[in-house]
């Protein structure tokens, strides 16, 4: 049996499409189980390289198939990995492309402990790692979304206008003794007293960084624990009465506008190693309004 070769259309030209350069042409959400700092993900993986000739009918997609299927095998993937993935993209299109992108997203799963009590639970952190290879010049960002609680300020101070008034108006009435300190200690106990709180919402702070192309490891956990000190209030998974009482403690004990949030966030990551700049958003999903507060900025601006 004579083996004859399998024919190739993208060998051949056509007449019907006009010739131009094309910026970016790949693959999208490719699923792709991968490593970073020993943890295992599946991830949904983007690849692309620009296609540079105008003349040429297309990429060659199976070489970046495979040769991003290499990333499953790594321990612990690094920036140094994955530029040398972007080197090949464009090392087996030579003549085609010079310039390679890749986009890995996910959710990391933590393990996180109750604040008292010895229960833990899950959390999932949605994340963005995007590189690129352009003239020679390696880029890196990471993305990754945190969930807080945050507690208006402006509520907090309204609800204590409140009890400050009902405790005045209980004392000129003669409901209270200011000299019973047992009497108003039960007093403070009831509903009566504690007459409003303030409002709190659930929050996210949306996190880019610009990685140092020096970074080695990608510090996911890192980042999520330096973020969650900073804004000091990160929601819970399993609690206990007394985790719960601790967690409107912590919320008492900072008190946060949308801008507060990014403020904090800004301090905590400005002298960051190895992140060359950031761009941050928070959103206060509002318990009072039908719409949400937001504040944003970028480091350097």
């Amino acid at each position: 049996m004579t083996h004859t070769l399998l024919p190739d259309i993208s060998t051949q030209s056509s007449s019907l499409t006009p010739p131009y350069p094309l910026n970016w042409v790949g693959m999208e959400n490719i699923t792709l189980p991968i490593y970073i700092q020993n943890i295992r993900y599946i991830s949904q993986a983007n690849a692309y390289v620009s296609l540079d000739d105008p003349q040429a009918k297309g990429i060659h997609m199976s070489r970046l198939y495979t040769r991003l299927l290499d990333i499953c095998k790594i321990e612990d993937l690094t920036l140094d990995h994955i530029q040398q993935v972007l080197q090949d993209f464009l090392t087996s299109h030579q003549g085609l492309s010079s310039h390679a992108k890749i986009e890995l997203q996910g959710n990391f799963h933590l393990e996180q402990p109750a604040l008292i009590s010895d229960l833990s639970g899950w959390k999932s952190y949605p994340f963005h790692l995007s590189a690129e290879l352009k003239a020679q010049q390696f880029k890196a960002s990471f993305a990754i979304e945190i969930g807080y609680s945050s507690t208006c300020p402006c509520s907090a101070a309204l609800a204590r206008d409140l009890i400050q008034k009902r405790f005045e108006d209980a004392v000129s009435l003669g409901k209270l003794k200011l000299n019973d300190v047992n009497q108003i200690s039960t007093w403070l106990g009831t509903t009566d007293a504690i007459v409003a709180t303030p409002h709190s919402q659930r929050s996210t702070a949306q996190l880019k960084f610009n990685l140092s192309p020096s970074m080695k490891s990608i510090p996911i956990q890192q980042f999520i624990q330096h973020a969650e000190r900073a804004l000091a209030t990160p929601v819970q998974t399993a609690v206990k009465r007394v985790d719960e009482q601790a967690f409107a403690l912590a919320n008492g004990q900072n008190l946060m506008f949308c801008e507060d949030a990014l403020r904090r966030l800004y301090h905590a990551f400005i002298d960051y190693p190895e992140i060359t700049a950031f761009d941050f958003k928070v959103i206060h999903a509002e318990s009072l309004h039908a719409h949400d507060a937001v504040a944003q900025g970028s480091w350097p601006c």
